[in-house]
């Protein structure tokens, strides 16, 4: 999918290593490996105990929420661009699919939940198109569940890479503060009918408009 990059930086990040995005003028933003490739925390518990049905992972990444999701009984199926994602996932004992989400998924439309965790609402640059897929996978009453930058963030747009290692390509990147969900919503077709935070950690549950 339009995440990060499937090449080996991305990789050595799933297996733990410490990564980070570069922005063009410099900055850096350290990706989260930590919480990737450990288990869930009271934040996760928030995503967790809102799908109760078939629930789809988007940018599942080492699984761990995929596979906590399976342990309670509910059909999960992780999506991500990265084979050792995949692999992971399955190694946690959960189903996990190699694809970009903008391809044909596995039940198009009846999808009870969606999950944007650590960040993917940013995946592709553009979180009005990203959602506007995901409006196409879920069933009519279903939801998107997305963690948020916190409020005061806005939208934010920009080109980055993945470093450490060899300079990858530049790829769109997006990040949506709490204070910016609900037009970013609206605008693909959703209502927010929640946002709450567990410690530095935002999120919010969007419903069909």
């Amino acid at each position: 999918m339009r995440k990060l990059s499937t090449g080996t930086e991305f990789d050595r990040g799933l297996l733990g290593q410490h990564c980070w995005l570069e922005l063009a003028n410099g900055d850096r933003v350290d990706l989260p490996v930590d919480r990737w490739t450990e288990g869930c925390d009271l934040g996760d518990t928030v995503l967790l105990d809102a799908c109760d049905g078939p629930t789809l992972d988007i940018g599942c990444g080492p699984g761990r929420l995929t596979a906590a999701l399976a342990r309670r009984g509910v059909v999960a199926l992780g999506v991500d661009s990265s084979p050792t994602a995949v692999r992971l996932t399955q190694e946690r004992g959960a189903v996990a699919l190699r694809r970009d989400v903008f391809q044909p998924l596995p039940g198009e439309g009846r999808w009870h939940h969606a999950l944007l965790a650590d960040g993917n609402i940013g995946i592709g640059g553009d979180p009005v198109e990203l959602l506007s897929r995901l409006h196409e996978l879920i069933t009519f009453d279903g939801d998107v569940l997305v963690e948020l930058e916190a409020p005061g963030q806005g939208l934010r747009r920009e080109a980055v890479r993945l470093l450490p290692g060899r300079s990858g390509p530049w790829f769109g990147w997006a990040w949506v503060g709490a204070d910016a969900i609900a037009e970013v919503a609206m605008r693909a077709g959703f209502r927010v009918d929640w946002t709450t935070s567990r410690g530095h950690r935002w999120f919010a549950r969007l419903e069909r408009a």
